[in-house]
């Protein structure tokens, strides 16, 4: 299965991708992050994410795809994080995909076990799910990729699979 994570935002958006297959672990497939510049116009900027959205979508064919809910933002930015999840919809819905949403705290519970966990700490565990020896830079696709290893464990029934290779 190949689920893509989305971390919503206006100036950065980090997507991540991942192949998981029954009894495996993920396997990172791409990262990145699409961008915008600030004095651009408003609708430049949504179309430019609109655009390279559907060339991810096209390029890596995701089954599944998880991204961030909004969950608490400064005031100025929730009105274009909204947008620009809005436009993020509207190209997964062209897809016919329908996203898995995960609060934050969801996110950091299913791969550090607490969910008040720090940034650091969920890209610890980013780097440990993937068997990665350097972290993925900017923050952004890092974030992502915690949302697709978050909707790979809530698709595996569930479970903290995190918590499991832990102890193994």
């Amino acid at each position: 299965m190949r689920i893509l994570g989305i971390d919503p935002g206006i100036a950065t958006l980090g997507y991540g991708i991942i192949d998981v297959s029954q009894g495996t672990f993920p396997k990172l497939v791409d990262v990145g992050v699409i961008k915008t510049l600030p004095k651009t116009p408003m609708g430049d900027r949504l179309k430019t994410i609109y655009e390279d959205m559907h060339t991810v979508l096209e390029q890596w064919q995701p089954q599944v795809v998880g991204m961030e809910k909004l969950f608490f933002y400064r005031m100025g930015n929730l009105i274009s994080v909204a947008q620009a999840r809005g436009v993020i919809l509207l190209t997964l819905s062209q897809h016919q995909i329908l996203p898995e949403e995960f609060s934050p705290p969801q996110i950091k519970q299913s791969l550090t076990g607490y969910g008040n966990a720090d940034k650091s700490d969920v890209h610890a565990a980013v780097m440990r799910e993937l068997n990665l020896s350097s972290p993925i830079k900017p923050d952004d696709a890092s974030d992502a990729l915690a949302i697709a290893l978050t909707c790979w464990m809530f698709n595996n029934g569930g479970e903290n699979v995190s918590v499991e290779r832990i102890t193994q």
